[in-house]
């Protein structure tokens, strides 16, 4: 996400090289969807911050300068000028304004781009291998931080959210495999975000399939008995498809409900849709009692999580 700082007509953007960072992150898995961007910055410049000031028409005013410990710049021909504790667009306006009380230029054009703040961590928090606050020093995309964080974990939602500070504004990214979209959606991340990776909703397949475990869902939130049986592997030779089951919670508990998966292989029926914490299980032939209930949610609790495809 690029906040927006106003400019002049001499204003430039930060390079970026976000179809990189997307390559680098492709194993922790990629980036989609439509993202919401807040109107303006609320960020505020601090002691330390490295800033661009440029004049439009008067490139001896312009330059790059740090913001010094007393919160003061020193720029040509105006001397100090106070813009710690100011957004860009405010320390825009006051630079401006000390231009024309000296006379100095007419009707200034003045743009502040914040190149480096010094003060500012984003967080990351949530399915990450190494959750925790990290150095906002220069420009950070949303791949990269990932990457700080060790990437994604195998729960991770395909939903991220990002807040801001200062704002109660949310941007929410969704998670893809197409490359192209990966590039677009590697936004900017500002000192004062918040990234949170939320744990996926999963389903299970358990019992005599060839990959028993738990199975993220994907963006659009769907998958059917057949599909997530296909993801896992298939039935085991030592499968009794004929009593396969699922459990499901409910208002009044868990409930099993008889799956007829020669049916659905069969297509004499309609393959069945599952919900999110749905747990498929396909017993044993060499076995005569199959699991209850309880045991199989036990059993769900610690199951490897894979994410379909």
């Amino acid at each position: 996400m690029v906040w927006a700082q106003s400019a002049g007509p001499a204003a430039s953007a930060p390079d970026s090289n976000a179809a990189g960072s997307a390559s680098s992150m492709a194993a922790a898995g990629a980036l989609r969807g439509p993202i919401s961007h807040p109107s303006s910055s609320t960020l505020v410049i601090g002691p330390g911050d490295q800033v661009d000031v440029k004049v439009y028409g008067a490139p001896d005013l312009s330059g790059r300068t740090r913001v010094g410990g007393d919160g003061n710049i020193s720029l040509p021909l105006i001397g100090y000028v106070r813009i710690a504790g100011l957004t860009s667009e405010q320390a825009q306006q006051s630079i401006s304004e000390k231009l024309r009380e000296r006379n100095i230029v007419k009707d200034p054009q003045v743009s502040v781009f914040v190149k480096e703040y010094t003060n500012g961590e984003i967080s990351v928090a949530g399915e990450v291998a190494k959750p925790g606050v990290f150095s906002a020093l220069g420009p950070h995309r949303l791949l990269d931080v990932l990457q700080e964080a060790g990437g994604l974990t195998e729960k991770a939602s395909n939903t991220i959210t990002i807040s801001h500070l200062g704002t109660d504004k949310l941007t929410t990214v969704n998670l893809s495999d197409d490359a192209a979209e990966t590039a677009r959606s590697n936004i900017e991340l500002q000192p004062g975000d918040t990234v949170v990776v939320p744990k996926a909703k999963l389903v299970y397949v358990l019992g005599e399939v060839n990959k028993p475990g738990g199975y993220a869902l994907n963006a659009s939130g769907g998958v059917t008995v057949l599909q997530v049986v296909s993801a896992a592997g298939g039935p085991t030779h030592l499968a009794s498809v004929s009593g396969t089951k699922m459990v499901r919670r409910t208002p009044n508990g868990l409930e099993e409900i008889p799956i007829p998966f020669k049916n659905l292989l069969r297509a004499k029926v309609a393959d069945i849709q599952l919900q999110p914490g749905d747990i498929l299980y396909i017993p044993s032939s060499k076995v005569k009692t199959a699991l209850n209930a309880g045991t199989l949610l036990s059993n769900a609790g610690a199951a490897a999580v894979y994410r379909l495809p």
